[in-house]
């Protein structure tokens, strides 16, 4: 574990002095909230209280219950859009903008963001999590985190840990396997928290293999801070307490809200029982008090900020977050100085969905409409024709259809406004099916039967399936793109701005194909994460499985083409480094920006692993011509699998392929690197241990050769010679006869050669070989 920082020493020290002052009863209301968004004041030790608040995309400081009385805050694009920029450096901009609205609000915490993977596209809040791959997700978390703390307020990264369905999610157990842990669900967090350091963790709801996240002392103690090195305090998710005095054995500071003398009188009874000792008690507080202290001192009283700056850059993230997923006979971009007629078609057009429902929604200081904004780029209203198509619940009519075919019919092309209501994803519930409503899908469909020249604009949090994808020209993926979005669908489709987002999740053909099919949401408080590793496009690829639209996946208004992937070494040792390099080139006629995306496949692996695995990207502005050379480090991690039987990541040696492309789909360059493992796994050979298990280990290649000996008679390297004038046929079939026996013999645990061999291996003899390799 890393020592800690300077700064953190600095507070850790105060704090453990006004700790020693301070009464148990203190103590014990210092570790739960005082009412929904504050801590507690302890003013005779001249410690302050803090604020929190919600929003991963947008500030909402409550005033009241209800969003419309939270503080007028600039809303952003949701995480699902912000992901599908898949630019670090855009996510920090986003998030020194948040912080500026913070100290302007006088608010030292903000509740986000929320980096729990996508499961299932199902997911209810799906729209606020970033992606269904750890790596992405981790990155764009970093991003996030510096650029908030870095302007003095401290983020909570959510929800920890394995936290992916709202169905009784408060009860719900998350059952999976430590691999499965390890390589999907933790590295999002490892990365943020490493690269990072937020101020706070906020516990999930759940319980993850039956213990409550919020008293789950493996993750709160031995992983978060023992292995990843953890400075902050954890707060857990509002209403996530269960045994308030396990939850501060475990780690957890600080219960949300506050409970009153409720769980204070429990963890004041547990110390003076016994039960809790007081070195932990304080231990505890001292962590959130650290926090406390430099989140007040990080105030920056009479900070404002610019409400049209901020306007612009929601503008700017919405722009670089929408995804042309199609565009048949270069439909896009419109000319917005033409004089070709156009139909808006579909009632977001003008009341647009734009960010999502539950906790995190924002009360904006601005609203764009993409209807208002196309009139004004587009060369004024008479171009435009309307026609609202459906009712914001996505019902509609055959009144409203007709009227949406009228407006087709007399236009050049017509733009179709799509996707999910508030009522179809929302925090709270999962959702019921990967289908729009139906009204969004008739009105697609009657719209091109009338108009060859279709082009749809998608609204929505999450993936979708499109059943009607064959019968238009073109598809937007709009997101929910925040209060700017209705501007920068405008600039995309009239050309003012050039697509580059790149899907952050796999969009399905159809729910049936997805990896959690028959078990999402899990029923009757159990989810069983039986697809493992096998999550998003490591399934799709694992099953050789054609989705709509992959992960990784977009278009743009230019082209651009790979080449010269070189790699720093044909091979490497796992401490070594290893160095990657390849050209990009702009080979259209418009300046455009390409995510280069590198994916590692280890080629011959001994145990069941993805087909492959994003392990770095970068996003690369290139003018039309321009060509540039975009690098990468790979280290141990990159070529690592996490080893349950080791409980610790693990290199096997051999051959892996460094894949570089445009998509998970669009791989056209490739180099393979030999890495050779450096570490001895301390294996312990048992009884139970496989008969091949023997072979693998260093010490055990002669044990194995006895066991051999012992079942079949005879030593494998010292076989009776074969009977005379075998035909090839009889030969074949004595070599079949043989493999299929040593196969037998090598799947069975050690033990039971015993039984087989009548005598000529006895439990003392396995016993005796055993101690040999200890």
């Amino acid at each position: 574990m890393a020592a800690p920082s300077s700064e953190t020493k600095k507070y850790r020290t105060k704090a453990q002095g006004l700790v020693s002052q301070m009464t148990v009863e203190e103590k014990a209301r210092l570790l739960s909230g005082n009412g929904s968004w504050t801590t507690h004041a302890i003013e005779r030790l001249g410690i302050p209280s803090i604020f929190m608040a919600d929003g991963p995309h947008g500030l909402r400081k409550a005033t009241g219950p209800n969003t419309a009385e939270s503080v007028p805050a600039t809303c952003f694009p949701t995480a699902s859009a912000l992901a599908s920029s898949w630019n670090t450096e855009l996510l920090k901009q986003v998030g020194e903008a948040l912080a500026r609205e913070c100290q302007t609000h006088d608010v030292q915490l903000l509740l986000g963001p929320g980096i729990n993977m996508k499961r299932s596209p199902l997911g209810g809040r799906n729209f606020e999590y970033f992606s269904e791959d750890p790596v992405l997700a981790g990155q764009l978390a970093a991003a996030y985190i510096q650029g908030v703390q870095g302007q003095g307020v401290g983020t909570s990264l959510k929800h920890f840990a394995v936290n992916n369905q709202e169905h009784e999610r408060m009860v719900s157990s998350s059952n999976l396997d430590e691999r499965t842990l390890h390589e999907i669900y933790l590295p999002a967090f490892e990365i943020a928290i490493k690269e990072a350091q937020p101020w706070s963790v906020m516990c999930a709801y759940n319980k993850v293999n039956g213990v409550y996240a919020s008293e789950n002392d493996v993750l709160l103690e031995r992983i978060l801070r023992d292995e990843w090195g953890f400075e902050g305090f954890v707060v857990s998710d509002w209403g996530a307490v269960s045994d308030r005095v396990k939850g501060v054995m475990a780690g957890l500071n600080l219960e949300m809200p506050g409970s009153g003398e409720v769980n204070r009188k429990k963890i004041i009874a547990a110390v003076e029982e016994g039960r809790l000792p007081v070195s932990k008690l304080d231990e505890v507080v001292t962590g959130l008090l650290t926090v406390v202290l430099r989140a007040k001192d990080s105030h920056r009283p009479g900070t404002t900020y610019d409400v049209e700056q901020h306007q612009e850059l929601a503008r700017k993230a919405a722009g670089e977050s929408i995804i042309l997923l199609k565009n048949e006979d270069a439909l896009l971009p419109l000319d917005p100085r033409g004089t070709t007629k156009i139909a808006v078609i579909g009632a977001f057009a003008k009341t647009p969905r734009y960010q999502g429902a539950g906790s995190s929604q924002v009360n904006p200081t601005r609203q764009s409409r993409a209807y208002d904004e196309l009139v004004r780029l587009g060369g004024g209203e008479a171009r435009f024709g309307y026609a609202a198509g459906y009712d914001l619940e996505g019902v509609t009519s055959e009144q409203l259809i007709e009227e949406a075919r009228k407006q087709a019919r007399h236009a050049d092309v017509a733009i179709v406004f799509a996707g999910l209501p508030d009522s179809h994803e929302s925090e709270g519930f999962d959702r019921a099916s990967l289908e729009m409503p139906e009204g969004h899908i008739r009105l697609i469909e009657a719209v091109s039967e009338v108009q060859s020249r279709v082009v749809v604009v998608l609204m929505n949090g999450s993936a979708i399936t499109m059943p009607w994808a064959g019968k238009v020209k073109a598809i937007v993926e709009g997101w929910l793109t925040g209060q700017a979005g209705g501007s920068a669908i405008a600039d995309v489709l009239l050309g003012q701005v050039n697509p580059s987002g790149k899907l952050s999740e796999t969009f399905p053909l159809r729910l049936e194909d997805t990896p959690t099919a028959l078990e999402f949401p899990g029923l009757h408080q159990q989810a069983h994460y039986g697809e493992g590793i096998f999550i998003g496009y490591r399934y799709y690829d694992k099953r050789a499985i054609q989705p709509l639209f992959p992960f990784g996946f977009g278009l743009s208004y230019t082209t651009f083409a790979y080449s010269d992937l070189r790699l720093g070494a044909s091979s490497i040792k796992e401490t070594e480094t290893l160095s990657v390099e390849v050209k990009v080139k702009n080979t259209g006629k418009l300046a455009g920006k390409e995510v280069v995306q590198l994916y590692v496949r280890e080629n011959k692996p001994r145990v069941v692993r993805p087909p492959k695995e994003l392990k770095a990207f970068a996003k690369v502005s290139l003018e039309a011509g321009q060509e540039k050379t975009v690098r990468f480090e790979l280290s141990r991690r990159d070529f690592a699998y996490f080893d349950s039987a080791q409980h610790d990541w693990a290199v096997q040696s051999g051959e892996f392929e460094i894949l570089v492309g445009g998509s998970s789909r669009d791989l056209p360059l490739k180099q393979t690197v030999q890495v050779q493992s450096t570490r001895t796994a301390p294996v312990t050979l048992t009884r139970d241990s496989t008969v091949k298990e023997f072979l693998k280990h260093p010490q055990g290649k002669a044990v194995h050769s006895r066991l051999l000996e012992a079942f079949l008679g005879y030593s494998p390297d010292n076989k009776p010679p074969e009977p005379p004038n075998l035909t090839d046929e009889e030969r074949a079939a004595r070599k079949k006869g043989e493999d299929s026996t040593l196969v037998f013999i090598n799947d069975m645990p050690a033990y039971k050669v015993v039984n087989f061999t009548q005598g000529r291996l006895t439990d003392q003899m396995l016993e005796e070989m055993l101690e040999t390799v200890r």
